[in-house]
């Protein structure tokens, strides 16, 4: 099974550290994406993305073209929608970025935010359940080269990758209890 950049269709070699910045880097050296490229990239359905942005999850684009910023919020929302309801994501994420549709209040740019997450989802997709300890120790570790913006900043910034991160990987169980229901479906129930 291909690993993707999470929230996106984008295929990655899950090994590689940095994975988001490679991939994502070269993408937006045209200035931006088009509605249609961030629909494919996500998966999502271009009326979900314009309805996100009306609705004020996602500032508008300029001139059509959706930035780094914005491709990042949308992949990090589409990677939630199925673990959380939209209004519990977006008051995880107003918790650091205050208005949604203003990113001059941000305590983290989504792109740099959204790094993390792709730094963390590898980590998660191959082992147990970590405690708590162990995901905070994950969550501080990747938040080494982060700077604050304003005291108290770092932390706010570590507790919501936390909860991302938690809400994620219960995601994940649930799709691997799925794929088990399956299997008891395709065999009988008997062990291979």
């Amino acid at each position: 099974m291909p690993h993707t950049l999470p929230g996106t269709t984008i295929p990655v070699d899950p090994g590689q550290p940095d994975a988001a910045e490679a991939v994502l880097a070269p993408l937006f050296l045209a200035g931006g994406l088009m509605l249609s490229q961030v629909a494919q990239l996500t998966g999502l359905e271009p009326y979900v993305v314009q309805n996100w942005v009306r609705r004020g999850f996602v500032s508008p684009p300029v001139r059509k073209r959706y930035s780094r910023r914005q491709f990042c919020r949308i992949a990090t929302i589409n990677l939630l929608k199925d673990c959380l309801q939209l209004d519990k994501i977006c008051r995880l994420l107003s918790h650091v970025n205050g208005e949604l549709d203003d990113e001059s209040d941000d305590l983290i740019d989504d792109a740099q935010l959204y790094g993390y997450i792709a730094a963390l989802t590898p980590r998660l997709e191959k082992g147990a359940l970590p405690t708590q300890t162990e995901l905070e120790g994950w969550c501080t570790q990747v938040l080494q080269d982060y700077q604050e913006v304003v005291p108290g900043a770092k932390e706010r910034v570590e507790q919501v990758l936390r909860i991302i991160m938690t809400a994620w990987f219960s995601c994940v169980l649930k799709c691997r209890a799925e794929a088990l229901i399956t299997q008891l479906d395709t065999n009988g129930g008997k062990e291979e």
